[in-house]
C-alpha cells in the first residue's frame, strides 16, 4: 500500500554559464556540489547537482547549463519558485547575505512562515523559507554558518492557468491532500506537512504558457523510496490516465517522467542508489563522472565542456 510520495526528490533547471552558476548556489547559497557529469542526453553539456553533505533526496537541484540556449520564460505549466529551507530567524542573516552581492530581495509571507525571495543570476525565482520544524542537517562544511544552513527543500510553487486538474491528479497519483488555502495559492503536502513535504499551486488564469530555456525549471521530481514503489506511483499514473514514461536508468537514481493535467513536466525519482554510488563521501563533487557508455568518450568530451572552478582550486574540465 505504498503509493504516496514522501515529497520532493529534486528540481533540474536550465543554466548559462557553469562558473555564474557555481558562484551562486554554491558560494553564496552554501550547497554543496555534490556531482558533475554530463546531460545523459546531450552529453556535451554538464548535469551539475547541488544539495547537502551526500545530495541527499530532497536537496538536490541540478542544472543543465546550456551556454547558447534560448533564454526562458517563467510562465503557466511550470516551476515558478523554488523555495529552500533554513532555520527560524535566519532571514535577516540571508538578506544581507544576498543584498551584499547585489541581489534584490522581497519579503514574503507564505502561510505565516516568512520567505526571502530572489532571482538567481539566470533569472531563476528562489525562495528562502524559515521552518521551525526542519530537524535536517545542513552541509557543515558550507562556507554559511550551520545555524543558517539551508538544510534542503521547503517547497516548490507550480504556476497554473487552472489548479483543479492539476490539484486532483497530484491528490490521486502522489498522495497530497490539501492543507491550506487563500485567495491566489492552495497548498498541498503529504506525511506532517514538513518542509519538502509541501507543494503550492499558483492559477493564474492569464499568465501565457513557459517557454522552456536558460532560466527556468525543466522539471520537478519526486521521491520514490524504492524501485518498487516507483512501479507502484507509475502504475497509478496510468490508471488516472496520463502517460508515463518506462523507467530510465539515470545512473544515481530511476527515473519515470510525465506531465500533469496542468502540463508541469514531474518525475518519479528513487531514492537509491544515490551521489556516493561512484565517488567517496568526502570528495564527492570534484571530478567529472561519466556514465559507463559515455567513458571511452572522456577526452573528446573535456574538450567541449566549458571551463569552471571551485573556491578551492578545483577545475572543470581537469
Amino acid at each position: 500500500m505504498q503509493q504516496k510520495t514522501s515529497g520532493i526528490h529534486h528540481i533540474t533547471a536550465m543554466s548559462g554559464h557553469p562558473q555564474r552558476n557555481l558562484d551562486f548556489y554554491h558560494t553564496l547559497l552554501g550547497l554543496r556540489l555534490v556531482k558533475v557529469t554530463v546531460n545523459q542526453d546531450d552529453p556535451e553539456t554538464y548535469h551539475l547537482y547541488y544539495g547537502t553533505e551526500v545530495g541527499a533526496p530532497g536537496s538536490l537541484i541540478t542544472f543543465f547549463p546550456w551556454m547558447n540556449a534560448r533564454k526562458g520564460y517563467i510562465g503557466a505549466g511550470q516551476v515558478g519558485v523554488t523555495a529552500y529551507s533554513i532555520p527560524k530567524g535566519s532571514l535577516a542573516y540571508w538578506k544581507e547575505r544576498v543584498e551584499a552581492k547585489g541581489y534584490h530581495t522581497a519579503t514574503e509571507d507564505r502561510f505565516g512562515e516568512q520567505s526571502l525571495l530572489l532571482a538567481d543570476p539566470d533569472g531563476i525565482l528562489v525562495e528562502l523559507t524559515e521552518s521551525a520544524t526542519d530537524n535536517r542537517q545542513p552541509w557543515l562544511a558550507s562556507h554559511v554558518p550551520a545555524e543558517h544552513g539551508i538544510r534542503g527543500f521547503h517547497r516548490a510553487d507550480l504556476v497554473l492557468k487552472e489548479t483543479d486538474p492539476t490539484l486532483q491528479a497530484l491528490q490521486t497519483v502522489f498522495g497530497y491532500e490539501e492543507v491550506s488555502r487563500t485567495e491566489d495559492r492552495i497548498r498541498l503536502a503529504v506525511g506532517e506537512g514538513k518542509a519538502n513535504e509541501v507543494i503550492d499551486l499558483i492559477q493564474l488564469p492569464g499568465r501565457p504558457n513557459g517557454v522552456t530555456g536558460s532560466g527556468s525549471v525543466h522539471h520537478i521530481a519526486i521521491r520514490a523510496e524504492t524501485d518498487e514503489h516507483e512501479k507502484q506511483l507509475r502504475a497509478r499514473a496510468i490508471e488516472y490516465g496520463l502517460r508515463p514514461t518506462e523507467v530510465i536508468d539515470r545512473m544515481y537514481f530511476k527515473s519515470v517522467y510525465l506531465r500533469e493535467p496542468g502540463h508541469v513536466l514531474f518525475e518519479i525519482a528513487t531514492d537509491a542508489p544515490g551521489m556516493t554510488i561512484d565517488e567517496p563521501r568526502e570528495s564527492l563533487g570534484e571530478k567529472l563522472m561519466l556514465t559507463p557508455w559515455l567513458e571511452a568518450n572522456r577526452a573528446v568530451l573535456e574538450e567541449s565542456l566549458v571551463r569552471f572552478e571551485l573556491p578551492n582550486g578545483v577545475k572543470f574540465p581537469s
